[in-house]
């Protein structure tokens, strides 16, 4: 009986051994699957805050939180059980599908150009109305839960190709990881990023002065922050969009395109040899920016010829 019962837990320390074993290799693969999406979830965190400039205050963070909800949303109910069905019987439709999501970055990237390029005279009085509208802030969050669905779901896309060989199961375990991770940290960095001029005039109202030198530093530094991040966040859609769609022609061999791109990355690495790997980074990003810009503006010009012809 005894050794009965020592051979059982022994079969359960082992069971208990595996299961944590299982466990910290998907979180490991998470991490990595996070890691290779690195460059949407920065494209996520500053696209984000220009959808929250314009509100009050006290709106600020139950917009975020909108939003938030409705990229969870996005995620667990639509993304992840498609990427795992595509996983499963059509893992060849997952590339065409994240050049498609890329091309719509790159898009939707190079309209926010043009537009900034043939400015609108705007009236303050005609500004403040439509932030006053009731539908405004339905009509910023549908938009930025938009945006986020083709960011999340490119996320998602980059973590599945790199698990791809794992089980159906311990990928989804890991892509549910992922998606919550990276929403918590996407949303809970806008969040603190949208807050942040509050904070300044917290510390600058608070009596010593230190913090009133700081909290005021900060309230005045807030609009250039928003206006760099929306600038950032503009160029991170192209350049993301850009390499996407370029690593998608890689590998179906469309176009030597990819390859001039890699091979000019490379050359201004080794001109500069005291920081290669970082120069080669920043010229293959450029050239998938260049890339992406371009082919946003010829999508951007097709779709308005085409409203136009529409009426």
């Amino acid at each position: 009986m005894a050794s009965g019962l020592a051979a059982l837990l022994d079969d359960v320390a082992v069971i208990a051994k595996l299961a944590a074993a299982s466990i910290d290799d998907v979180g490991a693969a998470a991490g990595k699957a996070g890691v290779k999406a690195a460059g949407v979830v920065i494209d996520d965190t500053a696209v984000t805050p220009r959808y929250v400039t314009g509100f009050t205050p006290d709106r600020e963070l139950p917009v975020i939180y909108r939003i938030a909800r409705g990229s969870l949303r996005n995620k667990l109910l639509v993304i992840l059980p498609i990427a795992l069905l595509l996983s499963y019987f059509l893992p060849a439709a997952i590339t065409p599908i994240l050049m498609a999501g890329g091309a719509y970055l790159c898009f939707e990237g190079a309209e926010k150009v043009l537009e900034s390029l043939r400015p609108k005279p705007e009236k303050l009085e005609e500004a403040g109305v439509e932030l006053s509208a009731v539908g405004h802030e339905s009509q910023m969050v549908a938009g930025a839960v938009r945006t986020d669905f083709i960011l999340s779901a490119e996320i998602m896309a980059i973590a599945l190709a790199e698990v791809a060989e794992e089980p159906i199961a311990m990928q989804g375990s890991i892509l549910l990881i992922v998606a919550l991770a990276i929403t918590v940290a996407v949303y809970g960095v806008v969040a603190l990023i949208v807050k942040m001029d509050d904070l300044g005039l917290r510390m600058a109202q608070g009596g010593s002065a230190l913090g009133t030198a700081v909290g005021t530093r900060l309230v005045r530094a807030m609009p250039f922050v928003l206006s760099a991040l929306s600038i950032i966040g503009i160029a991170a859609m192209i350049w993301v969009g850009g390499g996407i769609v370029l690593h998608g022609l890689h590998e179906f061999h469309l176009t030597p395109l990819p390859e001039w791109v890699d091979h000019l990355a490379k050359s201004a690495g080794l001109a500069v040899p005291v920081a290669q790997a970082s120069v080669q980074w920043i010229a293959h990003a450029a050239g998938a920016g260049v890339f992406g810009l371009a082919l946003g503006s010829v999508i951007v010009g097709a779709h308005h010829f085409w409203a136009h012809r529409k009426g």
